[in-house]
């Protein structure tokens, strides 16, 4: 008789995955319920449940989050994201000049860092190009995760599985060894990827594209003597791309450019007069060298880095209401410095310090951190709010984040340090030499995923405690009936498959024993069956929760589970082919 435990663990499998293909739930709220229903059930404990929360993997990946925040405070993704993707004239080359340096670095280092840092290069690069970022996350994580089947380093997995045959007393693989066939799998993956990838992912319409009516402001921003701008025309700049952000003009020596060509050089002293939504607003400032043309803004008390932006709306009975803005003092007023205004949700022109404020006018403000809470209540302002990452980016810091990021990388490929070890530090040097403060930390850690991959693990253990995994295992073995060849592909197909309902390290810790008796009963070499473990535990690309990078992506690129069906079922049966092409060529039977 099927044990009832047994029963339920598969209902509650195929559900899940059902739930998440449907699109209709978070699926942070899908996978919480699931590990509740396992807790209440009793078919986990709550030990059990709860092993994903004090996972290494999920710490690495929560600390990652914050040395990878470093880098993009002090301005160094986006100095990363032009190196590395520049200004290609279409999307193939540009999936090319992404994916080749994601995989070929994947090979040094664990794949979770190099996600995690290329997914901020990406998004930044994106919001200064014509392109969407969903059409290239999901193909970065599945570029590293090819990238990292190339050495026993370039994932977890394949450590875990070298570790497991010397302890059984077989020799283990060199560092590059399996490379023999993780390199052609990562080089006509990623030629697939560039193909088809354009046609099989959907474009995801932004937040500012979605709605019509947002508010748009007018700032003048200046070109100081260290911007990055200074020299480039306005399209190599990336300044005509920005989502919902316009151009209208530059002032040159007193002089008024009112229509801005494409090929117009930037220069040192340029007033750009761009009008547009606020996001994109905070956007600019977060280019060096390039500030708000306010003698104001140098008046303000305290540091750039603890200023940040913020929107509020003047009351009716505001004391600055029907006062123009000189006269009411506003900076002294309340230390903050207005850089536009929006009336009715359209941007008012002329000079700042000469408009009429009136009640119901939305002002765009700089100001310290701590003016959220001192006006947030006051009845001079009808609403005060914070914009999301709009503190100043801290160029000057730029040096020491790069020289940390590096440091983590060297002491991860020499061995020194195991990767949660390094990244743990790497965060601590990233505080500790200012390149960003603890709240810029706090709100840099991604929670939703971090508690779908602690969830997921929580799912996959009770797919290994009910002996859910082992009958799907053993039916492999009935089916090969002797032939290598056959339970070959049989206990390749059987791990792919696991993977991609459990974590990756589980599938290959469940499948390394069978796999190896399989071999021995059979009465041939093990080598080829723990490369087929390696290759297949790793190639999760069908489901979002069969590999952490996958997750790692979900929500910035704003997928649906069917998008990584659609790209990742046809990526799978390829990858497939041509390991059981290999394997057995490499390592004989």
């Amino acid at each position: 008789m099927i044990p009832f435990d047994l029963i339920a663990v598969a209902i509650i499998l195929v559900c899940s995955l059902l739930l998440l293909a449907s699109n209709r739930f978070p699926p942070d709220s899908i996978l919480l319920g699931v590990l509740g229903l396992l807790i209440i059930s009793g078919i986990l404990t709550p030990a059990e449940a709860l092993t994903g929360f004090a996972s290494p993997g999920m710490a690495t990946i929560a600390v990652l989050y914050v040395t990878i925040a470093g880098l993009r405070e002090t301005g160094s993704i986006a100095w990363l994201g032009r190196l590395i993707l520049g200004r290609p004239i279409n999307m193939s080359l540009a999936l090319i000049r992404l994916l080749l340096p994601a995989a070929t670095i994947s090979m040094f280092i664990n794949n979770s860092p190099v996600v995690a840092m290329f997914t901020s290069a990406v998004q930044d690069w994106c919001k200064r190009s014509s392109f969407n970022a969903a059409n290239f996350l999901l193909p970065l994580s599945y570029a590293s995760i090819m990238g990292g089947t190339c050495s026993l380093i370039g994932t977890s997995t394949n450590l875990v599985v070298d570790g497991l045959m010397r302890q059984s007393g077989y020799a283990g693989f060199d560092l590059f060894e399996i490379a023999a066939v993780g390199l052609p799998i990562t080089i006509i993956g990623c030629l697939y990827l560039v193909i088809v990838s354009p046609w099989l992912i959907s474009n995801r319409v932004g937040a500012i594209e979605k709605f019509g009516d947002v508010r748009e402001y007018l700032v003048e921003m200046l070109v100081k003597p260290n911007c990055e701008l200074s020299g480039l025309t306005i399209e190599d700049a990336g300044l005509r791309h920005l989502p919902g952000l316009f151009l209208i003009e530059i002032v040159r020596d007193g002089d008024i450019i009112p229509v801005v060509s494409p090929q117009t050089v930037i220069q040192v002293g340029d007033r750009l007069v761009f009008a547009g939504a606020v996001d994109s607003v905070v956007e600019l400032r977060r280019i060096r060298g390039l500030v708000v043309a306010s003698d104001q803004i140098f008046k303000l008390e305290g540091h750039d880095h603890e200023r940040r932006l913020f929107e509020a709306v003047i009351s009716a009975e505001s004391p600055v209401a029907g006062l123009n803005i000189r006269e009411a003092r506003f900076r002294h007023r309340y230390n903050a410095v207005i850089l536009s205004i929006a009336r009715n949700g359209h941007r008012l022109k002329g000079k700042i310090g000469d408009i009429e404020l009136q009640a119901g006018d939305t002002l765009l403000l700089e100001a310290q951190k701590g003016f959220l809470f001192k006006f947030r209540n006051s009845r001079d302002f009808l609403l005060v709010s914070r914009l999301e990452n709009s503190s100043h980016v801290r160029h000057n810091r730029a040096p020491w984040a790069i020289s940390i990021m590096v440091l983590m990388v060297i002491l991860i490929v020499s061995g020194t340090m195991n990767i949660l070890s390094a990244a743990v530090l790497a965060a601590g040097a990233m505080l500790l030499s200012a390149c960003l403060n603890m709240e810029d930390a706090r709100n840099s850690i991604d929670y939703k995923v971090l508690l779908v991959i602690a969830c997921a693990f929580g799912l996959g253990s009770a797919v290994q405690k009910v002996g859910l995994a082992d009958i799907i295992a053993g039916q492999a073995l009935l089916v090969a009936n002797g032939n290598p060849l056959i339970l070959l592909a049989l206990v390749y197909i059987t791990t792919a498959l696991l993977t991609e309902t459990i974590t990756n390290n589980a599938a290959a810790i469940v499948m390394f024993p069978i796999a190896m008796s399989g071999a021995q009963s059979l009465d041939v070499s093990t080598a080829p069956f723990a490369v087929a473990v390696m290759i297949a535990a790793s190639a999760s690309f069908v489901t979002p929760i069969g590999y952490q990078t996958n997750l790692m992506v979900f929500g910035p690129g704003g997928y649906r589970f069917s998008d990584y069906v659609k790209l990742g079922l046809p990526l799978s049966l390829l990858v497939a082919g041509i390991a059981l092409w290999i394997i057995p060529q490499v390592w004989a039977f």
